[in-house]
């Protein structure tokens, strides 16, 4: 009887998976223009103005108007759509491309029961996901558990990417900062609208992979305490570009070219450690400790070709209390099979939350 071990058949499938996505001629790699130039260096120096001195001292977010339509309604539930100008500052603004200025959020919810009994958690974007529909999915069968779904279409995706970037991937390294910057920035403005404007009574933040690493940044930097949940996620953006097998789908050499033409000469090698330096701004263990430390909840996989486990164990290391789950399985698997798991987690996140008291 031949035995076989589920775990590198799996580890297996990220690899094929990773393979035809990321190193057939398909479509170009990660970052073929380049570093960024001027742009890189504005948000280096953006990036690390995120990090508290002191912690707790979370910069309030904007508010924000969001125009509402309704994409369909039932006896028991409503989907509606929602265009607002991205509250990122002139700075950002100026690098964000003219196609990313305007976010687009799908908002499906419970009705007949009024918000502040209802929690509502925001699903973020992982790598290459331009559309509402899968997080729809995720979020849909929470509804008879009163629990929304808010779904960010992330800057650089779906209706707002860039003329010039083919599907997921991005042209310079420094659009990868900026469209975790203003992700950043949008989440916590539409948690922010979801506690004050509508009323809800608890709140989380979710994300899948990329989405993942933002969702840890946004219940981090969040001024008040939100559920937060990221699946199959790094601590840090390295991982998945320096060590996972999305380093294959990176343009290495066009990354030393232009280092090349700056009279900067520098190894493949060397490259890959700028890279690693800049990227490093991305790591979530520099972050505050989440307000509610035990409704955080990361979902991990056994054997995920794109994100090793230490790089999960970090993370909760440095935010104790938190809680790390896995389930069997690789990254490309575990994102098709483990749903329920997903959802698990999301309704334990928010049932480790107070609800919040309604005004008198």
């Amino acid at each position: 009887m031949v035995t076989v071990n589920l775990g590198m058949l799996h580890y297996v499938l990220d690899h094929v998976y990773g393979a035809f996505m990321h190193r057939t001629k398909i479509s170009p790699p990660f970052f073929s223009r380049g570093w960024g130039g001027s742009k890189l260096e504005l948000l280096e120096r953006l990036i690390k103005q995120l990090f508290p001195e002191i912690e707790g001292q979370n910069w309030p977010p904007s508010l924000i108007q969001p125009i509402w339509r309704t994409i369909w309604e039932t006896q028991t539930a409503v989907l509606r759509e929602g265009v607002f100008r991205t509250p990122c500052d002139e700075q950002l603004m100026s690098a964000l491309p003219p196609e990313s200025h305007n976010a687009r959020v799908a908002f499906l919810a419970p009705k007949c029961v009024p918000p502040q009994k209802m929690a509502c958690v925001v699903h973020l974007a992982g790598t290459g996901d331009h559309t509402f529909e899968r997080r729809l999915r995720l979020g849909g069968p929470l509804l008879k558990e009163n629990i929304a779904t808010m779904v960010l279409e992330s800057p650089f995706y779906g209706q707002r990417r860039p003329l010039l970037q083919r599907g997921a991937k991005l042209l310079c390294v420094s659009d990868l900062l900026l469209l975790g910057r203003a992700t950043i920035e949008e989440a916590r403005c539409l948690l922010h609208w979801l506690e004050w404007e509508a009323g809800f009574g608890k709140m989380g933040v979710c994300g899948l992979s990329m989405g993942g690493v933002h969702a840890a940044m946004v219940g981090s930097l969040h001024p008040t305490p939100v559920a937060t949940l990221p699946f199959l996620s790094p601590h840090s953006a390295v991982v998945a570009f320096c060590e996972g097998i999305l380093r294959h789908g990176t343009a290495w050499e066009a990354l030393r070219e232009e280092l090349a033409a700056k009279k900067v000469a520098m190894t493949l090698e060397e490259v890959r450690e700028r890279m690693r330096n800049v990227l490093s701004l991305t790591d979530v263990t520099r972050f505050p400790i989440p307000k509610i430390p035990n409704a955080v909840i990361f979902v991990a996989a056994t054997d995920d070709g794109y994100i090793p486990k230490h790089s999960v164990l970090e993370l909760q290391k440095a935010w104790p209390g938190s809680e790390v789950r896995w389930v069997t399985g690789g990254h490309v698997s575990s994102f098709l099979l483990h749903n329920g798991e997903f959802r698990r987690a999301i309704v334990d996140g928010l049932n480790r939350l107070p609800w919040k008291e309604s005004p008198q």
